[in-house]
Order: C-alpha cells, then structure tokens, then sequence
C-alpha cells in the first residue's frame, strides 16, 4: 500500500459563474461560446496556453469531415462552421465545401475522406481567441483542474491550480470537455475505458508537421499506387524485405497537406499500450512518440519519393489521444445507432464520419467486419448527461457511447458539436433553475436550431451552406 499523507489547505474562491466549461479543445469553445451567447456568465479553464487542444497545440488535422459521407449536405455547422468561415476568410483555412475526396489535404484517400478541413493551427488559436472574447467569457489559460467540488450528488465547481497557486471556482453548471473525462470521474460519475473484451485503448499519435516535400512527386506517386489506403505501403513493404524495417506499427502513412507548398502534417506514429490517464504512462507515450517521430523522419529521406529533403517542422505539444475514459450517460450511443442511423427525439448533435477504430494491438484498423456507418446519424442529448451525478455535462470524446460507435463520433467537428449542444443545455438549465437532466429537450432543439446548428432533415429543409470565402 502506498504511503499516504494528509495536506489541508485554505483555498480562495477566485471565481463564482454561471457555467465552468472545463478544457479548451474544440469541445470547450463550443460548450463556452454557445452558454455565453445564451446569456450564463461563463469561464473557461485551459491547461495550455491556447484553445484548441489536439487541434492547435497538438497539430492535430484536418477536421475531418462537416458534412454527410456523400458530401451532400453539411451537418455539423453551429460554432464549428463559423470557426472554419472565419478561419477562412484570414486565409487560414479552407472552407470543407471546397475540399472533394482523395486530394493531398486528406492524404489523397476517398473513404470517408472528402469535405475534410485543412487549417493553420495559428489560426485557430487566434480566431478561438477572438470568439470568447467576443463573447464575453472568463478565459483562464495555465489552469489545471486538480478536483471536484461536490454538494451531495451536485458538482458545484472545481479546485484548479496553476501560477496563482491552489483556487477554487464555484459554479451552477459545470461542463466537462477535457476529453479524457477527468471531471466526471473525480465527481463519481460510472466511466467506461476501451473496449469491453479487455480494456484496450486505440493507440496514441505524436502528430508532426514535415517541411521541404516535393508535392509534384507525392502526387505522381499517387498515380502509381491508386490502391493504397493512404501512402507508402509499398515502400514499408519493400523495406521490410530487404531487412530494413520501419520501426514504427504502422503499414501505411497518413500526410495531409497543410496550407502552405511542401508542407504536411503526418498521421504516421503508433502508441501501442499507452494510457492517458495514468501520468507515467503518458509521460512514456510523449518520448517514445517523439522517437518514432525521428525513425520516420529516417524512412522518409531513404524511401519515400518527394521527401528526400523533408525536413522536420515541428512536432505536437502533446501526444495526441483518441480514446480513453468516457462517461456511462443516461443513454450510450451504440454502434447499431450509428449503422442505422436511429432517430432520438433528444437529438442534439449531427455526424457523418466513419467508424474508424486504429488497432489497439498493432497495424491496420480494427473495425467490425462488414460494420459501416449510415450516410449521416444523430446523437442524443441523455449521452452528455451523466449518471448519478448532477450539474454536469459531458462533451467532446468523453461523451457517452460504445466503444465502436466511439470510434466514429470521437473526431473533432462533433466534438465541437456536442460541446455547442452541452453549455447551450448549461445555460438553459442556469436560466429554469433546474438540473441539465431537466432541461427542455425541446427548447434546447430550438435554440441550437436558432444558432446554426443541424439536426437533421426533420427539423428543418436542409439548405446548402453559404458561399464559403475561397482559402489559400
């Protein structure tokens, strides 16, 4: 057992809000902006120094996909799309309705792949900056939630730290976008981890940015190799052969152009094992990812055509996770769901990614057999709403759902979504005085509606989304 010892301290209440979003990724702007916008006074803890979390210090890109698989229709719109438009309009970004299947933004692949959304992460810092201070938000970066302040089965705020030293912030509502739902699990909340045979997580990704790549020869190499997932499966297996293996588990490599000529970010390291909530075990995933990180660098410059002089740019902040804890809500999106497309009357969010499982146990994906999502597929407001515990909401990748279907709402756009949905829910329940449990589902539709959002053909004529600002 090990050694315990007992601190008490006094903590100054630094803060009293309506609605302590907690976590600045894409699910933490939403969540902020759309309480804020409906009239709860709002703060914002962020544990880095600028919001957007996987997607800016994590280099983590593109958004996938806004729209339907089709590409008929946008679905995921609200905050989200004004994120991007404004992006766009700085040329730091380019609008999804203007990026067709199987071009280098989404690493020349077609599945499930079109309408992706190339950005600049400096952009999106700036922009996300723009957009809560618009808003009228308490933004407190270097913050880190240390614990849950608890009132019988309420969360009532949280105890954070950072240069400050140890504060307290109360708050009616808290919303929990941190993603690996750290809230909800110190307030008690039942989580589920990995999938249900053994707990195994989908691995990491240190995500990087490459300089210096020949696009005319990456595009060539495309032509030969139409089969190809993504790329270079013929050299991994052609070094293989000879002896000279790619010390890293992956059998093909993601690189997704970013805005600028020879320039990609690359979706190319495997973690295998590691675990986000355990700070030994991501401390490990950091470094070892930064490793495979060089020996890819190495296996680039001798094999891949186009990147003999790619050069490295940068790489994430932080590893980038795409699963762990997840909160056991009033209802559990299953992957049925997702296949079928079930229509929930509690609707809240629209999604029209694939289910996209990477193997926890090596290369390839790990998806069901013959298992594909429908067109697009809805998610209900019960999966952001814990059990057991009140004035908490969960959004992002900690919401509620089977490991399969999780393997296709994880993804950023309906992370913003969901984050939208839960601080429009958090300010509605500030303003009835009620629970988030007790909000008026219907209500909570028509305000999202009211904000851009889309639920779906039944609520409303789908209608094609404005002339995007042509990007860079």
């Amino acid at each position: 057992m090990a050694e315990t010892i007992r601190w008490n301290n006094e903590v100054p209440v630094v803060r009293q809000t309506d609605v302590l979003v907690v976590g600045g990724g894409m699910a933490g702007i939403g969540a902020a902006v759309a309480a804020a916008r409906n009239g709860a006074n709002t703060t914002l803890i962020e544990q880095y120094g600028a919001l957007g979390g996987t997607g800016s210090t994590g280099l983590v890109g593109p958004f996938m996909t806004s729209f339907d698989e089709k590409g008929t229709v946008q679905i995921v719109r609200g905050v989200f799309d004004e994120l991007v438009r404004r992006m766009a309009k700085t040329g730091g970004a380019v609008h999804p309705s203007q990026v067709p299947p199987g071009t280098p933004y989404s690493s020349f692949t077609v599945y499930a792949h079109g309408n992706v959304t190339p950005y600049d992460p400096e952009a999106l810092k700036l922009v996300a900056d723009e957009m809560i201070e618009e808003a009228g938000i308490h933004l407190m970066y270097h913050t880190f939630m240390a614990d849950v302040l608890k009132e019988g089965d309420g969360v009532r705020g949280v105890i954070v730290v950072n240069k400050s030293g140890m504060q307290a912030i109360r708050a009616k509502v808290v919303v929990d976008c941190t993603g690996d739902g750290d809230v909800a699990y110190l307030a008690g909340v039942p989580m589920a981890k990995g999938r249900p045979s053994d707990g195994k997580m989908q691995p990491m990704s240190m995500f990087f940015r490459v300089g210096g790549i020949d696009d005319a020869a990456l595009v060539e190499y495309r032509r030969q190799h139409p089969t190809e997932r993504n790329l270079f499966a013929t050299p991994i297996a052609e070094a293989k052969a000879k002896g000279d293996p790619l010390n890293v588990p992956r059998d093909n490599l993601g690189l997704y152009q970013t805005m600028r000529p020879g320039e990609y970010r690359a979706n190319a390291s495997r973690l295998l094992g590691y675990d986000s909530t355990d700070v030994d075990s991501l401390t490990q995933a950091e470094i070892e990812g930064r490793k495979q990180v060089q020996e890819l660098m190495r296996f680039f410059h001798k094999y891949c055509p186009g990147m003999q002089n790619a050069y490295l740019v940068d790489t994430g902040a932080h590893v980038g996770v795409r699963e762990s804890r997840r909160i056991v809500g009033e209802y559990v999106l299953r992957v049925e769901d997702v296949v079928e497309a079930t229509e929930f009357p509690d609707v809240i969010a629209m999604n029209g990614f694939f289910i996209d499982i990477h193997n926890p146990e090596g290369v390839g994906k790990a998806e069901p057999p013959g298992v594909r999502a429908a067109n697009a597929y809805e998610i209900p407001y019960r999966s952001l709403v814990p059990l057991k515990v009140d004035q908490l909401l969960a959004a992002g990748r900690c919401l509620s759902a089977d490991h399969v279907a999780f393997g296709a709402v994880r993804v950023m756009p309906p992370a913003c979504a969901t984050g939208e949905a839960a601080g429009t829910a958090a300010a509605l329940a500030v303003k009835h005085g009620v629970t988030p449990r007790r909000v008026p589902v219907d209500e909570l539709q028509q305000t999202l509606l009211a904000q851009g959002a889309y639920l779906g053909a039944r609520f409303a004529t789908p209608q094609a989304p404005e002339p995007p600002v042509p990007g860079r």
